[in-house]
């Protein structure tokens, strides 16, 4: 008995203290685009005592939740970084199971009731030259349902890395110059944007890691040039509201300059 006031006491504190954050963040702009590195499904698979495959399955259900969160508040573009031309390399059975929970979950969005309901576009930005056929048809599939839609934006970067889209640019770049389509001196940043993965969308405002680590990790280099970071020591999956929350008025109390 005595455990469970305990408990309700701390889920009454919890929401009180989330509603106080909630009307803090409210009060002033939120950010237009919010990046995240999702990392740490395995450390907290570990941690709980969970198969590796369940830790990416909790990652997945708190990714529904963080679109929630950021349409509730009224951020418009959501970019998650979801697997990166350096996962390749993780055991077969790992990279098995991913793949298999991508192309079942990019199906379900083009399904979703919720995502035609908020018109949420979807979009996938990487080399899909790294996935496998049934992972680019399940892509097409969700993108192809959700092209019209303009209220929100969903990217999930897959098969990505920050390196590879800037070459690729480059390589598109110059057969354009090659090919006389482009002068050289025609090229600036604004031009050079154009040629990468994030070509029609805005750069990021805020871009948030989970699990404690504080690094970019080869993603979206040249888009977070002016971008606040924000690092929190949640695992993923554990990631709470409040949590969220919180990077967002961090990042509504830092005064952003862009370098003047």
């Amino acid at each position: 008995m005595t455990g469970e006031i305990s408990r309700a006491i701390s889920s009454t504190a919890y929401q009180t203290y989330e509603k106080r954050l909630l009307k803090e963040v409210m009060s002033s702009p939120v950010p237009h685009h919010v990046a995240v590195i999702m990392d740490g499904n395995r450390r907290y698979a570990h941690d709980v005592g969970i198969l590796i495959s369940e830790g990416h399955e909790k990652g997945k259900d708190k990714l529904e939740e963080m679109l929630e969160w950021c349409m509730d508040i009224g951020i418009k573009v959501l970019t998650v970084f979801a697997f990166s031309t350096e996962n390749v390399s993780r055991e077969e059975g790992e990279i098995e199971t991913l793949m298999r929970m991508f192309v079942q979950n990019f199906k379900m969005l083009g399904d979703d009731d919720r995502v035609h309901k908020n018109r949420i576009r979807v979009r996938v930005i990487g080399s899909r030259d790294l996935l496998p056929a049934n992972l680019k048809e399940s892509i097409v599939y969700a993108e192809e349902k959700t092209k019209d839609y303009d209220n929100y934006f969903f990217n999930i970067a897959v098969g990505y890395g920050g390196r590879e889209e800037i070459v690729d640019a480059i390589k598109s770049m110059a057969r354009d110059v090659k090919d006389g389509k482009i002068a050289v001196d025609s090229i600036d940043s604004e031009l050079f944007s154009s040629y990468l993965y994030t070509a029609e969308l805005p750069d990021p405002d805020l871009i948030l890691r989970t699990s404690g680590e504080e690094r970019i990790s080869n993603f979206l280099l040249w888009q977070l040039a002016y971008s606040e970071l924000y690092f929190s020591d949640v695992y993923w999956p554990g990631f709470r509201k409040i949590d969220f929350l919180r990077a967002v008025r961090s990042y509504q109390m830092r005064v952003r300059r862009f370098g003047k």
